[in-house]
């Protein structure tokens, strides 16, 4: 027997890491690898060994919401604006106070400057991966370099925050799918509306599997304002939906629609033709793939034959001051479906603010930083986030939901000499916003310097911000996940913590 060795850490069953990464006779008591995961997974998602002021918090919320901002805001133009730092360090927008003393905000947030007592503000993320890192901040990978972030098969991957959610949600449920779509994401395949590169890696389940990655809805609609975006050797021009859409768009599932001829009583025939030839299939069931496979075929049939997830999905079904309070921009749209969702039934739903049109759009502001934050990003922004806290709270969901709004860096604090100026990736200290769902109501956590350059108190990494994001949705984060193979992985990288000060 070959026995790796490694710093014990105790498991929620009494084993320790050591033990279940023992290489050979895998068998305690008689269990097998498996069977020992699959129990491992059961107790972290029922609750860790959990004492002290930790126990209070755990599970306290019932369903997420991630606002995943690709392309990373600039701190000093959202929530750690240095107005006493010289112009070429500050730029040119000003604070305005919020209702969080101690934080004000840019003055292109004036909605979001009214809840942010609702809020906790996090200044002080800090990491050195200053890429563009859906894979390395949504997932428990404990370094990624520019090659993997772009191919997302890259076999370094960890899986997606919410494939890990739903993979522990379906443990507790001893394997069972559950009702309705878990883990979905919107508005559309992420990276998939570019013209100029291959997809981005990120948001998918890796070595757990396909059965686990998030259900993608797609934007039926149109943009309202034409716009032009270039970069060195590619342009791009057409209505940009993050800057307006018509009052008709909606967002749907692939599956959602069923063949015109496809009665529901055929449907059913063909699913039952199916069943028996995968009764003949018990060994390719057993195995990592098949289940994926079986998995994806049930999900596929339950979203044709139910008009639940559409009905969801269809905006269009909210007042018009409902959903002008969201913004009619294709983030405010995607806030107001992503509650609808969690109405119907969903744990958790990722909204990226994702490119269009061209790589290096949304938030990654190397170039034209000052125009497209107040024309483009600011006020989309602004309205979809508040109107989502606002929303929430007066359907009493907020204390129950957990909403993220995290990106993957921040950007430099000195702008460049790009058209318009531009600020450029930076890692070393960046903020992001939590609500609702266990996290404290009117706080700011961490400290930079004078330049928002440097973390200069309570440094944090998003390994931390994810593991307090387990905690509160009642996940232990200390469990260990089963790769493709069925040897343990840990979930998060040794050190991450559940940072108490975010907790109510």
């Amino acid at each position: 027997m070959l026995r790796v060795l490694s710093h014990p850490r105790q498991l929620c069953t009494g084993l320790t890491r050591r033990d279940l990464l023992q290489v050979g006779g895998l068998g305690v008591a008689g269990l097998g690898l498996d069977t020992l995961l699959s129990h491992e997974a059961a107790q972290a998602a029922n609750g860790p060994r959990v004492q002290g002021e930790l126990s209070n918090s755990f599970g306290k919320a019932k369903r997420c919401i991630v606002l995943f901002l690709y392309g990373s805001p600039s701190q000093l133009e959202t929530f750690d604006m240095k107005p006493n730092a010289p112009v070429e360090i500050r730029g040119t927008m000003q604070p305005i106070p919020s209702s969080l003393p101690g934080c004000d905000v840019c003055e292109h947030l004036p909605n979001m400057a009214k809840i942010m007592d609702r809020t906790t503000v996090v200044r002080s993320l800090t990491h050195p991966h200053p890429i563009h890192g859906v894979a390395y901040a949504m997932t428990g990978a404990s370094a990624l370099d520019v090659n993997a972030e772009l191919e997302p098969n890259d076999p370094r991957h960890h899986p997606y925050f919410g494939s890990v959610v739903e993979y522990f949600d379906r443990q507790r449920r001893g394997g069972k799918l559950g009702e309705f779509v878990q883990n979905a994401a919107l508005p559309f395949p992420f990276s998939s509306q570019r013209v100029d590169q291959p997809f981005r890696a990120g948001p998918y389940a890796a070595f757990l599997g396909g059965a686990y990655n998030p259900t993608w809805t797609e934007f039926i609609g149109q943009g309202t304002k034409e716009i032009t975006k270039a970069r060195p050797g590619f342009s791009w021009t057409g209505l940009e939906p993050y800057l307006g859409c018509t009052p008709d768009s909606y967002f749907r599932m692939a599956a959602t629609d069923a063949p015109k001829d496809m009665t529901v009583d055929r449907l059913s025939r063909r699913r039952s033709l199916l069943q028996q030839f995968e009764d003949q299939r018990r060994d390719l069931e057993r195995s990592s793939a098949g289940t994926s496979h079986s998995k994806m075929q049930e999900m596929a049939f339950n979203l044709i034959s139910s008009t639940k997830v559409a009905d969801a999905l269809d905006v269009r079904k909210e007042s018009p001051e409902t959903r002008e309070s969201y913004g009619m921009t294709l983030f405010g749209q995607s806030c107001l479906a992503a509650r609808r969702m969690l109405e119907a039934g969903t744990r958790l739903v990722s909204v990226f603010w994702d490119e269009y049109g061209l790589a290096g759009d949304a938030w990654d502001t190397h170039y034209e930083h000052f125009p497209r934050m107040v024309d483009q990003l600011l006020p989309g922004l602004d309205k979809a986030y508040a109107g989502l806290i606002l929303d929430l709270e007066r359907r009493g969901m907020l204390d129950d939901t957990l909403v993220v709004c995290i990106s993957e860096h921040g950007r430099t604090p000195k702008i460049n000499k790009a058209n318009f100026g531009g600020r450029d990736h930076w890692s070393q200290a960046y903020s992001a916003q939590f609500a609702g769902g266990g996290i404290a109501k009117g706080r700011v956590l961490g400290a930079t310097d004078a330049h928002a350059a440097e973390v200069t108190d309570h440094p944090l990494s998003p390994k931390d911000m994810l593991a307090t994001m387990y905690h509160l949705l009642g996940i232990d984060p200390h469990a260990a996940l089963p790769d493709r193979v069925g040897r343990p992985q840990p979930m998060l990288p040794e050190g991450s913590h559940v940072v108490t000060e975010m907790l109510a």
